[in-house]
């Protein structure tokens, strides 16, 4: 999961900064321990093809994917998001994008979420600077 994190394509397309190996450590320390999120591992064809989570941010129920760059364009981050929103059927559900992330804004379209937004977000130590989608599935 380290790795996948810290490819430059994967990280470009999601407007994210790769964490240290420390922040990495410590990130998924926090999410495994905590009872209101739902992390999911993604296989594909028997392999680690990235992860599925639900959680809290900033006050709203959210999602959240990564999918491996050898694995993108195959649908697998639609039917891993379809088989989270049957699991965790709390709604409304949150998801925001980066406006050039073309895919994952289709993977969540699929899934029923709708564009109800957008924002500027002025970026920080994780967040790259970028136009996002904020999406709702009701």
């Amino acid at each position: 999961m380290f790795v996948l994190q810290g490819d430059p394509d994967s990280s470009e397309m999601a407007a994210v900064n790769p964490r240290t190996r420390a922040d990495f450590d410590a990130h998924w320390a926090g999410s495994l321990s905590d009872p209101g999120v739902v992390p999911r591992a993604i296989l594909a064809d028997g392999e680690f093809a990235g992860w599925i989570g639900c959680f809290k941010s900033g006050g709203d129920d959210a999602v959240g994917y990564w999918i491996a760059r050898d694995h993108w364009g195959r649908g697998i981050a639609t039917r891993a998001l379809a088989l989270i929103l049957q699991e965790v059927s709390i709604r409304p559900m949150h998801a925001q994008v980066a406006m050039h992330n073309g895919a994952s804004k289709r993977v969540l379209e699929r899934n029923g979420f709708v564009l109800e937004g957008t924002r500027h977000s002025a970026g920080d130590a994780r967040y790259r600077a970028c136009e996002e989608a904020l999406y709702v599935l009701r």
